[in-house]
């Protein structure tokens, strides 16, 4: 830190001594306010950035004591000299208890203040630098998680970090299965709201009459069942980050009561007559398009608005290919230490049949085949016969047709390869519906959306 940068703060009720110290600052190089009183020096210290305070107030030690503990309290960075007067060493070494860095004894010579002072600013620059780099550390550490070296990835990365910094609302669009949560929490903890809670729910798991009280809390008495008051997740989610996932499974109704918190910044819960005021950033995810879903009127546009501020895309893992072996080692580390099995790694040709395979379910979809892999291993290495037949028979990933002069149906082809999909999970989930959402890493009633849509109404199965 540098003279020229360094704010200081002179506090001293003597009129004569604060302007000679404001002076010699000045001279120095140094930002300079001044304070005559605790007060003013605390609202200093409250709204600015000061880097360093020079005190020299004329009160008991008790006094004296109790300002320095206040001014930690209210600006930790801020280092402190205390200026002290002849013959009163342990009145300045209580004070260096108490959070000051260094005194000077009155009367005192300008070389013992300027070198005083610049140990102290030394100090304090030691002290970022050190912050800064564990911040670093620890913001490297709260998205380890999500693992590529792949270019789109690191563009993530990045993003990620700017976009932490903001208080914008963040859509995050990606196939289900690419981590969408894990990118929700990693723009939580590298935000200054990282202290304060994350909260999400999937708006697609929760059925739509109990989504609102989940939601927006209700009181008691507001409908059968509710026996007392509950917090809904707007508030439990005060002063942090609320993830709405699945959001384009939000029915209308909860999507404009959803508008109406964003724009207002306050709840109601259900049952109630009041509204209760709300501090709260949102990320949601979806693995539709919206835009799409705007247009079809399924999606309010002016919600979609509100919650695409900013756009972050997570690319599906056929995309990133590269990523693949990174990902498996991973997770072969971590399952081998959850099941306590000694699993080293995947043998080359493993590898191959998994870079060529498109991965519908994603990431997840990996997660869960290389924890089959590790439970049902019985050497060091995996090999190709433990990947499950789904993959090493590596089907084709889409259904492709040249494109000729009259063109092509691309929604016939893409509903074509949706039902082939759809037909699989069912038929590798034994018929069991919910089983076969989970297979393809899409929500149960997202589900039952696209056997609807796709008119797949002959398939007598469970639920």
């Amino acid at each position: 830190m540098t003279s020229t940068k360094a704010r200081i703060l002179v506090v001293d009720d003597e009129q004569s001594m604060r302007e000679f110290l404001e002076i010699f600052l000045l001279q120095e190089g140094y930002d300079v306010s001044t304070a005559v009183d605790v007060d003013t020096a605390l609202a200093y210290l409250g709204s600015d950035e000061i880097d360093l305070m020079i005190t020299d107030m004329q009160m008991t030690e008790k006094t004296r004591l109790g300002f320095i503990r206040e001014a930690r309290e209210l600006s930790p960075e801020t280092a402190m000299i205390v200026v002290t007067g002849f013959g009163a060493t342990d009145s300045a070494i209580s004070a260096m208890r108490e959070g000051a860095c260094d005194y000077v004894t009155k009367p005192f010579k300008v070389d013992e203040l300027r070198i005083v002072l610049e140990k102290a600013l030394e100090k304090k620059l030691l002290s970022n630098e050190n912050l800064r780099l564990k911040e670093e550390l620890h913001s490297q550490s709260r998205s380890r998680n999500i693992i590529g070296h792949s270019r789109v990835m690191q563009d993530v990365h990045e993003l990620i970090g700017q976009v932490a910094e903001t208080k914008t609302n963040v859509l995050v669009y990606g196939e289900s299965g690419t981590g969408k949560e894990l990118v929700a929490r990693a723009i939580h903890d590298q935000s200054p709201r990282s202290k304060k809670p994350f909260v999400a729910i999937n708006c697609g798991a929760i059925p739509e009459n109990l989504l609102e009280s989940e939601l927006f809390g209700h009181v008691k008495g507001a409908f059968t069942g509710a026996v007392q008051n509950k917090d809904g997740l707007f508030e439990a989610a005060t002063g942090g980050t609320l993830f709405l996932d699945e959001i384009g499974e939000l029915s209308h109704p909860l999507q404009v009561k959803l508008l109406r918190a964003i724009q207002e910044k306050s709840i109601r819960r259900v049952g109630d007559t009041a509204d209760r005021k709300i501090d709260v950033r949102i990320v949601s995810a979806t693995n539709r398009r919206l835009e799409d879903e705007v247009a079809a009127g399924r999606f309010r546009e002016d919600v979609y608005y509100r919650l695409n501020v900013i756009q972050l895309t997570l690319p599906p893992l056929r995309d990133r290919p590269e990523d693949i072996p990174l990902l498996a080692q991973h997770f072969i580390r971590r399952f081998a230490d959850e099941i306590g099995k000694e699993v080293e790694g995947m043998d080359g040709e493993s590898f191959d049949v998994l870079s060529t395979y498109g991965f519908p379910g994603n990431v997840r979809e990996l997660e869960n085949l290389i924890e089959r892999a590790v439970a049902l291993a019985r050497g060091p290495v995996i090999g190709k016969a433990l990947l499950p037949p789904t993959v090493t028979a590596n089907p084709p990933a889409a259904p492709i047709s040249r494109i000729d002069d009259e063109g092509v149906d691309l929604e016939a082809l893409v509903a074509t390869y949706e039902r082939s999909l759809l037909s699989e999970a069912l038929s590798n989930a034994g018929g069991i519906k919910k089983k076969a959402a989970r297979l393809l890493g899409i929500s149960f009633r997202s589900f039952r959306y696209r056997l609807e849509k796709l008119e797949i109404e002959d398939v007598k199965l469970e639920n």
